[in-house]
């Protein structure tokens, strides 16, 4: 039987808001390089609130979703 992703989006906890698109890919652990999150993010794969991204300095404020790699996870402050 074939395993499933988890069913809904991961609250990840940041200091403050807001922060930068770019960032919160590297700290949610949906990118594992700022090259990577600049990469992702510029070919479009990178989704914030159910729309493409392209701006990788686009600051993110609570309750945000942001979706990448079939995997979504949402600002939360704490």
């Amino acid at each position: 039987m074939a395993t499933t992703p988890a069913a809904g989006p991961r609250l990840v906890r940041v200091r403050e808001v807001p922060i930068e698109l770019s960032q919160f890919l590297k700290f949610g652990g949906l990118a594992a390089t700022g090259g990577e999150a600049k990469s992702v993010i510029s070919a479009g794969q990178v989704q914030l609130n159910g729309v493409v991204e392209t701006q990788r300095g686009k600051k993110l404020r609570a309750g945000d979703k942001v979706t990448c790699g079939g995997q979504t996870i949402v600002v939360q402050v704490g």
